[in-house]
């Protein structure tokens, strides 16, 4: 499914974010990216999802390198991204971004399928506008609707957790484990949460750019726990 070989990323002043970070995430798959902030977690979706480009390295989608390929062909070959901070798009409606999501007309009740996933009742929200009036952690669970509306081959989720109460993380959490069951497609999650990482198939950790663990859940995530409870960081230095 996806295949990242060597990738490396620097700031436009030179500072390494990705020295050289390799990783697979197989279809069907629930891949957690975990580690410490400033690691390299978010650089690295922004890179899958094509928002940065790399200054070396591959990214393969399905047997084709899209390594230079843009937002918009990786949005048509199944890629979707869900943002750490939401954007806002003035005079369109909820249902206006499902239905663009979907690639279709929805009714209320296909509008309330995919609300309810992320803890919104379709009535209330369905035609606001998607603006200013909505707080953070509505606009991303809005957010996340879409993503889910889009049934991508991969969705990457940047720290999902970010915003949102506790009753809606709780729901959020139950969503993604449906779509484990339900569907093919690849979720690849940036979280720091643990009951996000206890839904995870493969946890990768990354901390100054490099991959410094990866592998099934259940052989990375005791590692990270035992050193958490020991208050030693398993991560690396910042």
């Amino acid at each position: 499914m996806l295949k990242i070989e060597h990738l490396a990323w620097a700031l436009p002043e030179g500072e390494e974010i990705i020295k050289d970070v390799s990783l697979e995430a197989g279809e069907g798959k629930v891949v957690v990216i975990t580690g410490p902030n400033g690691g390299g977690k978010t650089t690295m979706a922004k890179l899958i999802a094509g928002i940065e480009k790399p200054s070396s390295g591959k990214i393969i989608f399905n047997g084709e390198d899209i390594t230079h390929a843009d937002v918009t062909e990786r949005a048509r070959k199944g890629i979707a991204y869900a943002f750490q901070q939401p954007v806002r798009f003035k005079g369109l409606t909820v249902r206006d971004l499902l239905e663009l999501a979907a690639d279709e007309p929805l009714d209320e009740a296909g509008v309330c399928r995919y609300l309810g996933q992320v803890g919104l009742c379709a009535s209330e929200y369905m035609h606001r506008e998607l603006n200013a009036s909505l707080s953070g952690g509505e606009i991303k669970r809005i957010e996340i609707a879409s993503v889910l509306a889009r049934k991508a081959k991969l969705s990457i989720f940047d720290e999902p957790e970010a915003g949102i109460d506790l009753w809606s993380f709780s729901r959020l959490v139950e969503t993604f484990q449906d779509l484990r069951r339900t569907c093919r497609g690849t979720l690849l999650i940036i979280s720091h949460q643990e009951r996000i990482l206890n839904i995870a198939d493969e946890i990768v950790v990354i901390a100054n750019g490099y991959v410094r663990a990866a592998g099934a859940a259940k052989e990375i995530l005791p590692t990270l726990l035992a050193n958490e409870k020991a208050a030693i960081c398993p991560l690396g230095k910042e």
